[in-house]
């Protein structure tokens, strides 16, 4: 069976409390991302309003996982630029 990798120099396995931690994180961002996507959705916001939600949102993320603006935009920025062209009719 193997051994967990706790020698000197080398990346320990996560504490639970850290893992609880990052699902708390996770599971915000996800809320965050759904309420903005929702948000434009309903068609009310201009496109700079709009835009600058998305622009908020991806900051909060950054705050939440530094170092993370490629997964951020690899997972997310699909998702806002369609919901952006189904409203406004943007590229």
């Amino acid at each position: 069976m193997p051994q967990a990798n706790t020698e000197p120099g080398n990346n320990p396995r996560p504490t639970q409390e850290q893992i609880d931690d990052e699902t708390r994180r996770i599971r915000r961002l996800r809320i965050l991302v759904q309420l903005t996507i929702e948000s434009i959705a309903e068609g009310d916001l201009t496109p700079e309003e709009a835009a600058g939600m998305v622009a908020a949102t991806r900051r909060v993320a950054l705050e939440m996982f530094p170092g993370k603006e490629h997964a951020f935009d690899l997972l997310y920025r699909p998702k806002f630029q369609r919901v952006m062209h189904a409203i406004y009719r943007l590229q």
